[in-house]
């Protein structure tokens, strides 16, 4: 199993990254393989003028399309999430995201800005075509405390659970997901295969 890692902040510090982080670790600690991607690990010109055929965006289409799952972190700001992610999220194809499964997951200054996780960030994963869009996770910023590095830092336990929780069920989604069938192999099954009428 492979999922991408999507952080959207363009922050070198953040909450929204620690709780990246932390899925990241639990999904390894399951048997998944992880492979993570930041915002700000994109030369900013390839997302300002949509140059598809950098050598880091085209990475990163190629690890998408091979991906079972989709992990999107972001911090909201001004009601939505970010928009250098919504600028990396449109160099997507348009059916990027179908036959995986999504868990969203977004921080924000407070329990109002919860929202943007229903309202701005799932209708785009949801045009990407995604077959399972999880609940998501909201976690306001009092709710986790910095340490050193994000595996230093203290989630707050409601918070603990809950992403607990939807790691647990996003995990549940991969393993029951169908596997695809290599053309090739089938191809070879079918020659092969005796014919009686």
């Amino acid at each position: 199993m492979l999922v991408v890692s999507l952080g959207g902040s363009p922050s070198l510090r953040s909450r929204s990254s620690v709780l990246l982080e932390r899925s990241k670790h639990w999904l390894q600690q399951h048997g998944v393989e992880v492979v993570g991607f930041q915002v700000r690990d994109f030369p900013a010109e390839d997302l300002l003028h949509a140059r598809f055929d950098s050598p880091q965006v085209l990475h990163f289409l190629e690890l998408v399309a091979k991906a079972d799952g989709l992990v999107v972190a972001t911090p909201v700001y001004k009601a939505s999430f970010s928009g250098a992610l919504k600028t990396l999220l449109d160099l997507l194809p348009e059916r990027a995201l179908s036959n995986k499964v999504v868990l969203p997951i977004a921080t924000g200054g407070s329990i109002a800005h919860m929202l943007a996780v229903d309202y701005a960030l799932k209708p785009v994963l949801a045009s990407l075509k995604a077959q399972e869009m999880l609940q998501g996770i909201f976690a306001d910023d009092s709710q986790i405390a910095y340490g050193e590095g994000s595996a230093a830092a203290q989630l707050a336990p409601a918070l603990e659970q809950r992403l607990e929780n939807a790691l647990q069920e996003f995990h549940g989604f991969l393993v029951r997901k169908p596997r695809a069938h290599d053309p090739a192999l089938l191809t070879e099954s079918l020659r092969s295969a005796r014919w009686s009428i």
